[in-house]
């Protein structure tokens, strides 16, 4: 049996003085009254990269390092200390709570001389654990109690062990008593260099580390721990990024205490009229954190019920000058929005069209941050013609759109290789480029925001917008950058629509269906969809009709109608509605068999899809203006077939309708609403035909 001037340390028996003696030259040490006194931070993690350092650049984003040792160096929290109690302190100590003197003997006592004698370190943890629940039972954890300083230097003591089962207990114990200042950032320290490696992952879940870590974020204060939350922020990113934890972090309610730490973030920004020391880096590790959980349902649906989205804006618009915090929100943002509810979430904050054209505008070149921000913008405008409204409505909306595709074009042009080094690998699937991307995600933007009949007109008179996009028809091809070519294609498309007198699409139509061929004869299926809609559109012109019967492009579009495509066919039969207004060229339905096809898709389609049976019928109707007979037209085959197919439809739409009409008059009158607009055509073409 040892006398009380011994301690034991790692199996060796040292009198008190030369134990501390040893101590002396280790970083962390620990007070006689239960605080830390001041490290030097090249010290603590000699052979190391600073952790610090770590936390301030972001940390290596979803990466955790593997080591030979977590531990902190033998005796980071070990070392004792004498120093002159603080006025504050003494204040706290006339609050102290009396400690039942039986239970401390009989339950705590017992416990403290095990964890000094005892040298297996299971049985050392398995003591911990047993004084975490006695101290619980005793009432005697926080900091209000007698004798917290004999616990705290009986804990720090077993810190040397070097064993990242036995420092987490400790740590947990440690952080029950409520420790403060120093003492409380170390401890953090000791908990962010163990959870840095990742196999330490099963330890921290078994002791259930993470609630200690989140109460500290909960219940402290910011201000004046600032530095500790840093750490124990990093403690619990590492964590997150542990698809394991997730449901436990969600549980404990680390979603809502994320959030209300970047609500305290704004607050004191806002407050101080800067923003505090360390809490951009703070903001880092909190939006990493909150990226990780946020593909969780559960988690989407929390931050909707506590207004999330405007906090993370907010912290966004104040630490613009932050890429690691912009570029941690933005991918959250990306995720969130490619929900309807949470688009209309962000889109409700007034100011949000505003921000992200200020990133584009101040990050342009930074490739990782303005993808997921055009990206948020393409959510934002996909199915929300507010939302487009909005965006075009910022001031230099456009501009910005134009020069961010300038950038990344000419970015794009110095990565191509000339077509003659470019080989058979050319033409394998590869995934897009940086510089792709951004142009991927950009020109969804356009197609989007071009719907909007106040936007497309504009866009569509752009010369900068237009020239971009054929310049990227021109020198992409589908196996160059199959979704980058749909994309531009679909711009173009939409504002074709758009028949202005000042269109540059308008005044290139002929070009523009030049460019197109190469896709029609193309073995992608959305390529060629892409090309027969802009074909669609275009063919309203009496030129691009007559450079369609030019090129054989009619033949194609029957031959679509083959393809059992429902759009396809749509699109195809748009084509050949438009050439058979003009009467030169309704033969042309006769080549290939033409009409018969048309039949079989009023067949095939018709019974699911009335606006494809109405094209339909609008375009035999053109091809059976001013006839005599419909056998002679038709053929008695396709007649017959179509007086079924009408009766039925007319039947379905009009079921008060007689059988059999008489008359060859038309109906009158200006049709009411969608499915009447429709039955219109086919009661024209039917009686059209009973006439016949």
């Amino acid at each position: 049996m040892m006398g009380d001037s011994v301690v034991k340390i790692n199996g060796i028996y040292l009198t008190k003085s030369n134990a501390i003696c040893h101590l002396k030259s280790h970083p962390l040490q620990l007070t006689y009254d239960g605080g830390f006194s001041e490290i030097k931070e090249q010290e603590m993690f000699k052979g190391t990269t600073s952790l610090l350092s770590h936390l301030k650049s972001g940390g290596d984003q979803g990466k955790r390092h593997a080591r030979a040792s977590s531990r902190p160096s033998s005796s980071d929290l070990s070392r004792l200390q004498t120093k002159a109690v603080p006025k504050a302190d003494l204040q706290e100590k006339d609050a102290e709570i009396e400690v039942d003197e039986v239970f401390w003997n009989t339950r705590i006592v017992p416990i403290l001389r095990e964890l000094e004698k005892e040298e297996n370190i299971e049985t050392v943890c398995a003591a911990c654990t047993q004084l975490h629940h006695a101290l619980e039972e005793g009432n005697m954890l926080g900091n209000k109690f007698k004798r917290r300083s004999i616990l705290l230097k009986t804990l720090c003591k077993l810190v040397d062990v070097g064993s990242d089962l036995l420092s987490l207990k400790l740590a947990k114990i440690i952080l029950a008593l409520k420790v403060s200042r120093k003492n409380l950032l170390n401890v953090c320290k000791l908990i962010f260099k163990i959870s840095r490696n990742e196999k330490n992952d099963s330890l921290i879940q078994n002791d259930s580390i993470l609630e200690s870590l989140l109460e500290v974020l909960r219940s402290e204060d910011l201000e004046t721990n600032m530095e500790a939350f840093l750490y124990c922020m990093g403690s619990i990113k590492f964590i997150s990024g542990n698809p394991g934890f997730l449901n436990e972090m969600i549980s404990k309610g680390a979603v809502e205490i994320l959030i209300n730490l970047i609500n305290q973030i704004n607050e004191n920004t806002q407050k101080c009229g800067t923003c505090l020391p360390n809490s951009g880096h703070l903001l880092v590790q909190v939006t990493a954190t909150l990226r990780n959980l946020v593909d969780s349902p559960l988690v989407r649906t929390k931050f909707l019920s506590i207004s999330a989205l405007p906090q993370l804006c907010t912290a966004m618009e104040r630490y613009m000058g932050d890429k690691d915090v912009c570029t941690n929100i933005a991918r959250i943002f990306s995720k969130l929005t490619s929900y309807r509810d949470c688009c209309a979430a962000l889109a409700s904050y007034s100011r949000c069209y505003a921000l992200f054209l200020n990133l584009i505008n101040k990050y342009q070149k930074k490739q990782d941050l303005v993808v997921r921000v055009v990206f948020i913008l393409g959510n934002l405008t996909a199915k929300n013609n507010q939302g487009r409204e909005q965006f075009s409505k910022e001031k230099g909306s456009i501009q910005t759109l134009l020069s961010l595709f300038q950038t990344f074009h000419q970015l794009d042009l110095h990565s191509q290789k000339p077509a003659g080094q470019r080989g058979e690998q050319h033409r394998a699937q590869r995934p897009p480029s940086e510089a792709e991307d951004v142009l991927i995600k950009l020109t969804r933007v356009l197609a989007n925001i071009a719907i909007h009949p106040g936007v497309g007109p504009v866009l569509a008179a752009n010369p900068g917008i237009v020239g971009l996009l054929l310049t990227t028809l021109e020198y992409k091809s589908l196996d160059d950058c199959e979704e980058l070519v749909i994309n531009a294609t679909a711009t173009i498309n939409n504002l074709s629509y758009y028949q202005v007198k000042n269109s540059i699409i308008q005044d290139k139509k002929l070009y523009i269906a030049e460019l197109l061929l190469k896709l029609l004869v193309s073995n992608n299926m959305d390529g060629i969809l892409e090309a027969v809609r802009v074909f669609g559109n275009l063919s309203q012109d009496r030129d691009v009709c007559d450079f369609i019967v030019q090129n054989n492009v009619h033949r194609f579009m029957m031959a679509l109608l083959d393809a059992q495509h429902q759009d396809l066919c749509f699109s195809a039969c748009g084509v050949l509605l438009n050439l058979t207004v003009d009467k030169d060229k309704r033969v042309i339905l006769k080549e290939g068999g033409g009409i018969k096809k048309l039949v079989d898709c009023l067949r095939d389609f018709g019974p699911t899809d009335w606006q494809l049976a109405s094209l339909v019928c609008k375009t035999l109707w053109n091809f059976s203006e001013n006839i005599t007979n419909a056998s002679s037209c038709f053929g008695n085959e396709d007649t017959n077939t179509l007086l079924l197919l009408l009766s039925s439809f007319l039947e379905e739409m009009y079921p008060s309708l007689p059988s059999h009409h008489t008359g060859s008059g038309r109906p009158c009158g200006k049709a009411q609403g969608h499915s009447e607009a429709i039955g219109a055509e086919f009661l024209k073409f039917e009686f059209n035909f009973s006439a016949t």
